[in-house]
């Protein structure tokens, strides 16, 4: 979807609705591609998420070749998959065997497991001193508004490291030994760009990787790792606002300022991911909206996501303050109401972080508000 602002994608993921299986919910994702498609939105991405109970994307990208048969043009891509759950020649390997299926090239966009080892133990410590009294749960400071974007503020919230912990053991991640982000972005690059050197001298042809019409992405949520990797490489970015927007200028800014032209990419070029609900009024939007508090409520005291709730259950959900000042920040950055309202803020995020694209993800209980949610988005930003 574009026009003289910037065009719109769609970010699938891949969520279960309360009283759905997980059957109706990849069917439900079949249908929104056909749908978005014809709303003229330009790329369909699947995310990649683990034991989420409400979740049916632990291998979306096998949903890929799927949308493939049932779409005739949109652009199909990850964002994420994640390469620390794999090696990368699998990476490559998965991404030119769905290129190869749906004869029309795909998006491969890299992300990085989380959270990093630092940042758990700086969890525990937050866990420590939350149960001490030394600190409370909630925003650390107000959030911030720059030329109509909000910019939350970083909240302190408890930590499920049990959780996280079983998480990195079940995908056999190795603890206490980071990847190596730059080399494993570089090894798939090589297997699919044709010049992979192996250290034992021996020819790699990574089929179906090899030459395979891929485009090759790095996501990142901060103005680290991924965003240095992104811009040195000279790969396109992904910036997610949609669930880390305290950073997301300097995410955007650190890109550019390691961007290194490349053969794969002249210039920069960064999309920017927001959580987007659309209704005919604000006061519809923000009923169909009204689960998202207690569902991100969930996804972070438990560290896993649960079926996606009705409005109505949703209403008889326990809230207090202090449940509320957890996702207060996800609450805040996200954009829900009428057409007008919506387009305003979503071209004031793209002007702010001189986005060359968005990419718009959009939960909700009833697929058909969903559906109707990107309709209303797409109708209304072409007239705008």
């Amino acid at each position: 979807m574009t026009n003289n602002r910037v065009p719109l994608s769609v970010l699938d993921l891949v969520l279960t609705s309360e009283g759905d299986s997980v059957a109706t919910t990849l069917e439900h994702s079949v249908d929104l591609a056909r749908r978005v498609e014809e709303f003229g939105y330009g790329r369909y991405w699947l995310a990649e998420h683990h034991l989420f109970p409400g979740g049916a994307g632990a291998a979306s990208y096998l949903l890929a070749p799927v949308l493939a048969r049932e779409t005739t043009s949109i652009r199909l891509g990850t964002a994420v998959l994640i390469i620390d759950n794999y090696s990368p020649l699998h990476v490559a390997e998965i991404a030119g065997t769905i290129a190869e299926l749906g004869g029309r090239g795909f998006d491969l966009g890299i992300g990085r497991a989380g959270p990093s080892h630092e940042q758990r133990a700086r969890s525990r410590a937050n866990n420590e001193k939350i149960a001490a009294g030394e600190i409370e749960i909630g925003p650390v400071a107000p959030s911030r508004e720059i030329d109509g974007v909000t910019i939350p503020s970083f909240s302190v919230t408890r930590f499920n490291d049990t959780r996280a912990a079983l998480n990195e053991r079940l995908l056999a991640r190795s603890p206490g030994a980071p990847a190596d982000f730059e080399g494993q972005v570089r090894d798939v690059l090589g297997f699919i760009e044709g010049d992979y050197e192996a250290e034992e001298g021996v020819e790699v042809v990574a089929s179906p990787a090899h030459r395979a019409d891929v485009d090759v992405w790095v996501h990142g949520s901060s103005p680290g790792l991924s965003a240095s990797v992104a811009g040195s490489l000279g790969l396109p970015f992904g910036a997610n606002y949609h669930n880390f927007p305290q950073l997301i200028v300097e995410t955007v800014a650190a890109y550019r300022a390691a961007f290194v032209p490349s053969v794969r990419l002249p210039k920069p070029h960064v999309i920017v991911s927001v959580d987007v609900l659309v209704a005919e009024t604000d006061e519809e939007a923000a009923r169909i909206g009204s689960p998202f508090a207690p569902w991100m409520y969930i996804v972070r005291e438990e560290y896993a996501a649960r079926p996606f709730l009705s409005p109505e259950a949703a209403a008889e959900f326990p809230w207090d303050d202090e449940r509320q000042a957890t996702v207060a920040d996800r609450l805040e950055s996200r954009v829900v109401g009428s057409p007008e309202t919506v387009v305003r803020r979503l071209a004031a995020l793209a002007a702010l972080t001189g986005a060359d694209e968005l990419l718009v993800t959009t939960t909700a209980h009833s697929h058909d508000d969903r559906v109707n949610s990107y309709r209303l988005l797409a109708e209304a930003w072409a007239r705008a």
